[in-house]
């Protein structure tokens, strides 16, 4: 891909690590605006009646400053954490030229939102994104400092200044019951019973968390994004070091999640492959449709439960996330990571936790531009648990795996990926007390697509996406269950080395949302929907 990215913009690497929006006018084809960014997926329910809404962020982003403040209870809402929902709402308004952008949001230093925004159009854009946040509720019970940053620049050049307000509202009417987390515990070294603070300690993120000794359920959520620019930020496609792709500084694209309790493994995940609106060197792909998750990023869980005989002890444990197959003192992943418990009626405790930690694969072969993937690993653990309840038997099985093939044509004008990875686990409570059964959840995600420079000269991207879930929890009540399929078709292209006016660019795209059987479809051309 090298020789296509001496024909684009300074900066842009391999699969396109961002472009600007435009660089002179924009191309005739999209005009100077196009639709304001949308996706396929449902609005989040509300539950009808009263409601009361705290505005917690209103700021231009311009730089890497982040926006501080304090967030306060709201009144009128009914008792702090008995609201049946808690909704975030970010509003953006963005115009001019600028690349596309990661943020963060969190309250009392734990991450509840993390996003990336879009690329815009010279009349601008505006852009909506709404999360449920109930599962927060306990945080939100008290006065907590909030921090947020969208990292920009603003110059002469890029001129896109990031106008975002962010609300967060309280439903007080009737709703599914959704039995929260007790404690959340946030990296940051200022909150009690908190992640004190994630540092890098070799090849991990490490800290530490005091757990309340009456936790009956522990759960991690890791918001991993490879990001910041460079390799990492597409690390499905890195290279082993001895091949000639502009991306190979390492033994190859396997990545893995793990969070790992005083220093041994807890529990593993597989990442997902997040696309940005500058992604594979083509933002005409993605002005009015995103890739799945782009706009709200989903944490990775682990459910920490077996080890709750050891962590119930009052005392402080080293907490550590890994991302498996980064070279020593590279750069690029982004893990801020919460803790979240739930609270019984007495002190619980446990026998030592059995894990079975089974030989991961990760077969590279490279050779002749292609490099085939074919990576897997499986961790299970267990304990019985002593709780004011009775005895509870816990057991956590996780299995991730990665198929991929990459190949490319010489000086990288042809350059296509075809990847699928994989996530299940089981996690089983038998035994007294509430939260028993076992919930199963498997997912899949895909990238199968290229980049091409043509005859012609145009660049063209092609692209399917896939993100596939089937949950469901089987004792303890009524069967419960769900089946998502989130896909992205997309096909762009422009001309290479001429004049912005005269690239003729043109972009098609459809995002195609089913959850439990009920579809909706979004379909652009040219940035408009039809």
């Amino acid at each position: 891909m090298k020789k296509i990215l001496g024909a684009l913009a300074a900066g842009v690497l391999a699969f396109g690590l961002g472009t600007p929006a435009y660089a002179a006018a924009p191309p005739p084809e999209f005009g100077t605006d196009w639709d304001d960014p949308t996706t396929a997926a449902p609005a989040v329910e509300r539950p009808a009646g009263h409601s009361c809404t705290v505005q917690i962020v209103d700021h231009k982003f311009v730089n890497f400053t982040p926006f501080t403040g304090t967030y306060v209870p709201p009144g009128g809402c009914g008792a702090a954490g008995s609201w049946s929902k808690v909704v975030l709402d970010l509003h953006g308004a963005v115009k001019g030229r600028q690349f596309d952008r990661l943020g963060a949001l969190s309250l009392g230093g734990v991450t509840i939102f993390k996003t990336s925004t879009p690329e815009p159009s010279a009349d601008g854009i505006q852009w909506h994104v709404e999360k449920d946040v109930t599962q927060y509720s306990a945080l939100l019970k008290s006065e907590q400092p909030i921090w947020m940053l969208i990292g920009n620049v603003v110059n002469e050049t890029y001129t896109g200044i990031l106008d975002v307000q962010v609300s967060l509202t309280f439903y007080t009417g009737a709703a599914a019951k959704v039995v929260g987390p007790d404690h959340v515990y946030g990296a940051t070294p200022h909150t009690v019973q908190a992640l004190d603070g994630l540092h890098r300690e070799g090849p991990d993120q490490v800290g530490t968390v005091t757990v309340d000794r009456k936790t009956e359920r522990l759960v991690a959520e890791v918001y991993a994004t490879g990001s910041g620019g460079g390799c990492e930020e597409f690390w499905y496609t890195v290279a082993p070091a001895d091949t000639a792709y502009s991306c190979a500084y390492a033994s190859g694209p396997y990545r893995e999640v793990q969070v790992l309790i005083d220093g041994k493994l807890a529990g593993i995940a597989s990442p997902y492959p997040h696309i940005y609106t500058g992604g594979w060197s083509n933002p005409f792909l993605w002005y009015a449709v995103p890739a799945p998750r782009a706009f709200s990023i989903r944490p990775l869980s682990y459910d920490l439960s077996p080890f709750l005989g050891q962590l119930t002890d009052g005392a402080a444990h080293r907490v550590s996330v890994r991302v498996v197959g980064v070279p020593e003192g590279q750069v690029g992943w982004d893990v801020p990571t919460n803790i979240l418990g739930w609270q019984g009626a007495g002190v619980v405790t446990g026998t030592a936790v059995e894990t079975a930690d089974y030989p991961a694969s990760n077969v590279v072969t490279a050779g002749g531009m292609r490099v085939a993937v074919k990576a897997g690993h499986r961790f299970t653990a267990s304990a019985t648990l002593r709780t004011a309840s009775g005895q509870v038997q816990v057991s956590v099985d996780q299995t991730v795996g990665n198929d991929s093939v990459h190949t490319w044509s010489e000086g990288e004008n042809h350059d296509e990926l075809n990847a699928t990875w994989t996530d299940a686990s089981v996690v089983s409570r038998l035994g007294a007390g509430p939260g028993t059964g076992i919930v199963k959840d498997t997912k899949r995600f895909t990238v199968n697509g290229y980049i091409d420079v043509n005859s012609a000269n145009r660049l063209v991207t092609k692209l399917t996406l896939g993100d596939y879930q089937n949950w469901s929890r089987i004792g303890g009540g009524p069967i419960e269950r769900f089946k998502l399929e989130d896909v992205f078709d997309g096909e762009a292209g422009f001309t290479l080395g001429v004049p912005r006016p005269e690239r003729h660019a043109t972009g098609t795209s459809q995002e195609t949302y089913k959850l439990n059987g009920v579809t909706r479809i979004v379909k652009t051309v040219n940035g408009y929907r039809v």
